[in-house]
């Protein structure tokens, strides 16, 4: 295993990351919208919830 500086994985992996395009954008915001509406979800059912007091 050959060492590398720093610098040069950074560069390797920021040109890296400009060729897949936006492919982890849009992971990131297809998983930010599902626990969004989960969690929108959750707050207007918790309140249908019957209390038996």
């Amino acid at each position: 295993m050959e060492h590398r500086p720093r610098a040069a994985w950074l560069t390797e992996a920021v040109s890296a990351a400009e060729q897949q395009g936006t492919g982890n954008l849009l992971r990131v915001i297809l998983i930010v919208m599902v626990v969004g509406c989960v969690l929108t979800a959750w707050f207007l059912l918790r309140g249908y919830r019957q209390k038996d007091d």
